[in-house]
């Protein structure tokens, strides 16, 4: 959705969104495409305007559904968080490099009077999006050697387990110098 910044009244503008997975699915490069997905995105935000700023505060719900890194159980991570952002016309933007802060986060421009909501609202889901999706943070994993989920259940393997190729190193001796 594309907001135009004529268009936005002296009281402000009120927008609801309602974005499905597929939509997102479309924007993601294709090797991310099938590491997690999401069912659903509710945006509310208002936009308002003194001259040529606009500020948006906004607040966004979804569900990210993947597999958990430690025992690849399907895992639903519920995301609910509110936003804010500043944008200003591309013309007043300085040349100098900008250094990444807080500020500059929330910070934005835009060109030619039109905002792109769309890419506000990829930007927002994808920061909440975990390097490591964990189904819980105490998950016990998967035994190295059958395999077996640890949270379900317990397998006996032998948990002193060394590997032969390392057996070698516990002939090995430290010797204290008095």
């Amino acid at each position: 959705m594309k907001i135009i910044i004529n268009n936005i009244p002296d009281e402000g503008l009120n927008i609801s969104l309602h974005k499905d997975g597929d939509w997102f699915r479309d924007l993601l490069p294709e090797k991310e495409k099938r590491d997690f997905s999401i069912q659903k995105i509710e945006v509310f935000c208002q936009a308002k305007r003194i001259r040529e700023t606009v500020f948006i505060d906004g607040s966004l719900e979804t569900t990210i559904t993947s597999n958990c890194c430690r025992c690849l159980e399907v895992t639903h991570l519920p995301v609910k968080i509110n936003f804010r952002y500043t944008f200003v016309p591309e013309k007043n933007r300085s040349k100098q490099e900008d250094e990444l802060s807080a500020e500059y986060i929330e910070y934005g421009y835009y060109q030619d009077d039109v905002i792109d909501l769309d890419a506000l609202i990829f930007e927002q889901v994808m920061l909440q999006i975990p390097i490591k999706v964990l189904c819980t943070d105490s998950c016990k994993g998967l035994c190295p050697h059958c395999g077996i989920n640890l949270n379900t259940a317990n397998c006996g393997c032998h948990t002193e387990y060394i590997d032969e190729r390392l057996a070698v190193l516990n002939k090995l001796r430290v010797v204290e110098n008095k």
